[in-house]
């Protein structure tokens, strides 16, 4: 709806970009009342949704104009059932769902890209002998079923190794304990959590916690075998609506400041997600920020933009695995909203310069 007063609506659009341009909040991009979006998370509370929690708490919601409600997730929610439902307008979840989603008829699309790489690794004992993937044959090797062991299958791929013939791919469950009983050689781990979990256990022969150097990581980014996760998305039917489209730049904007903020000021954004009450404790929370923040930065065309590449990646893996049939059609994701909400943020958007904390582990990650 176009404004009666056109010079006041300029004046409103003028003084709000002064207050921006001078490194102060943004002033509201609508009147009025505020509109409402519910966003729903790929898991349970913990620092992994660090900046849209901190988008909330400091206000940067509020001063686009937005309501959220952001709604945790767990074993039997699955984003992209919420999202299509009308449940929530924005979800989060990794890219290969969402292509197959689509290939299945639901009509999802990726409006950002926040996590710029991917944080799922392979890992096994140093002292087992086994020094890289060529290693693996002949040797169990535990993994993630239901859509998560993608990565690992495009990796033994590349080496050659025939999953069926050539090795044993165990079903793991969502903890380590395969892996510290060595009742498995390898196991998967992201970053943010399973990893540190096997760094949070003590080793029973030293009595201290088992140590990085005790372990030998596979990176999948290093591999070339990386698939993307964590992107923000809605429906093709939201998005046919001219103002839901600004409510989707408004989300974005205020989101990508949040992890800006995070970034910046990732000690703070560990009370912010403590004060949400997750299960794990203050070490792990505080251990597992500072890994989400080296999945995002640095973010080489602003966060939350695709990369091509890793989009085109992660579509050749999904189809060469199964996850997909054919090659999406165009519309699987739009960087469109994302750059005009970068359009609208003074700090840094890309951290091209960012260094990771150095961060202890805790015993239990309490």
């Amino acid at each position: 709806m176009k404004p009666k007063w056109m010079p006041i609506a300029l004046l409103i659009v003028v003084l709000s970009l002064i207050a921006t341009a001078c490194g102060g909040t943004p002033q509201p991009a609508a009147t009025g009342a505020k509109d409402k979006v519910t966003l729903q998370l790929k898991w349970v509370v913990q620092s992994q949704f660090a900046g849209y929690y901190a988008a909330k708490e400091k206000g940067f919601y509020d001063a686009e104009n937005l309501d959220v409600t952001i709604q945790p997730g767990g074993p039997d929610i699955i984003p992209e059932q919420v999202v299509a439902g009308g449940s929530a307008q924005f979800g989060l979840d990794w890219l290969p769902s969402l292509l197959s989603a689509r290939e299945q008829g639901t009509p999802l699309v990726n409006i950002a890209q926040v996590f710029q790489y991917s944080g799922m690794r392979e890992i096994f004992w140093k002292d087992s002998g086994m020094t890289g993937v060529a290693d693996f044959k002949g040797k169990k090797i535990a993994v993630w079923l239901g859509g998560n062991e993608f990565e690992l299958l495009a990796t033994l791929n590349k080496y050659g190794l025939d999953k069926d013939k050539d090795l044993t791919i165990v079903q793991q469950p969502f903890d380590m304990n395969l892996l510290l009983n060595r009742e498995v050689d390898a196991a998967a781990a992201m970053t943010y959590n399973e990893y540190a979990q096997v760094l949070e256990t003590t080793n029973p022969k030293t009595g201290q916690l088992y140590k990085p150097e005790d372990l030998v990581v596979i990176d999948f980014n290093k591999e070339g075998t990386a698939m993307l996760e964590d992107g923000i998305f809605t429906t093709e039917a939201f998005l046919q609506d001219a103002k839901n489209q600004d409510i989707a730049v408004r989300f974005l904007r205020a989101s990508f400041r949040g992890w800006i903020y995070c970034r910046d000021n990732w000690q703070e954004c560990v009370e912010i997600v403590l004060k949400q009450g997750p299960t794990l404790g203050r070490g792990h929370m505080t251990w597992q920020m500072n890994e989400i923040n080296k999945l995002i930065w640095p973010s080489p065309n602003g966060i939350g933009v695709m990369d091509p590449k890793l989009y085109q990646q992660t579509v050749d893996i999904a189809l060469k695995f199964g996850v997909i049939k054919n090659p999406p059609a165009a519309g699987a994701y739009t960087d469109k909203y994302a750059k005009e909400a970068l359009q609208g943020i003074t700090e840094d958007t890309k951290g091209l310069n960012w260094q990771p904390a150095v961060v202890e582990v805790t015993p239990g990650g309490k």
